[in-house]
């Protein structure tokens, strides 16, 4: 029987029983996702002032330039982001994007 075929209760258990066989995993895991989170709003934080390079952004929150690129791409790929011009032709400038009504 596959995941998809059972009830939501047995779905329930088996993800209950997986959380607690690797409960190690799963705490580094959100322990991770938690300081992740933290960086990308201090990140938003600092957009929502105005336009910055990842240097400017890296130097305000105090991580290495290139924590903050890697925070920076996976915010554009999701469109959280966006691109907003060059500083001195060398350095991309990023904006938030303002989030879409429904």
């Amino acid at each position: 029987m596959s995941y998809s075929e059972l009830s939501q209760k047995e779905k329930t258990q088996v993800l209950k029983r997986l959380r607690e066989e690797h409960s190690e995993t799963v705490g580094q895991t959100q322990a991770l996702v938690k300081k992740q989170n933290a960086i990308r709003k201090d990140i938003r934080k600092e957009l929502a002032e105005g336009s910055k390079t990842v240097p400017e952004i890296a130097a305000i929150i105090d991580l290495p330039t290139h924590e903050v690129l890697w925070h920076v791409s996976a915010m554009k790929l999701y469109d959280l982001v966006a691109e907003d011009g060059m500083k001195d032709y060398v350095d991309v400038l990023y904006k938030l994007v303002e989030e879409k009504k429904k």
